[in-house]
């Protein structure tokens, strides 16, 4: 098919949360995450239930719920700012969580019109990283998956308040 593109880098990609101003709303601002080197998929993986009967000789299966995992980790390069970031965004989480908001985690691609959210809870405290004979000093922020929204309009996320 003419004009179809044959795929989308992830240079210039950008990483963003939020907590929501209004409780089940998508927030309209994302704060940039600096230094963010990698993240996991979320795959949807379907349950099956059994639906076999006593004349059934073979089990036979019907889709059940599909399942995201629980979490999925975000690797993010180890500096005194991205610690300061992630104090932050633990902080905010703390607070949102005691006022029944969630947070939103974004995924930004410049040549997509929709980005990739997640309603997440942040690990409590920044993990202790992984270190490696002439290695890149990286840490994984396990977070946990409250509800895999999907694609949805996509939010540019910029540095702090604007």
């Amino acid at each position: 098919m003419a004009g179809n593109v044959a795929g989308i880098s992830t240079l210039g990609s950008l990483t963003g949360y939020a907590v929501e101003t209004t409780a089940g709303t998508k927030p309209t601002k994302f704060k940039l995450l600096h230094r963010i080197n990698a993240s996991d998929e979320i795959a949807i993986e379907t349950e099956t239930i059994d639906a076999s009967a006593l004349e059934d000789m073979v089990e036979r299966t019907i889709a059940g719920r599909g399942s995201t995992g629980g979490t999925f980790g975000v690797t993010v390069n180890v500096t005194d700012e991205t610690i300061t970031e992630w104090e932050n965004l633990i902080e905010e989480y703390e607070t949102a969580k005691a006022g029944g908001k969630a947070m939103w985690y974004e995924e930004y691609f410049p040549s997509l019109s929709k980005a990739f959210f997640t309603k997440v809870e942040p690990p409590t405290v920044i993990p202790k990283p992984e270190r490696e004979q002439n290695g890149l000093l990286t840490v994984t922020m396990t977070m946990t998956i409250n509800e895999y929204v999907g694609p949805d309009t996509a939010v540019i996320p910029t540095d702090g308040e604007e």
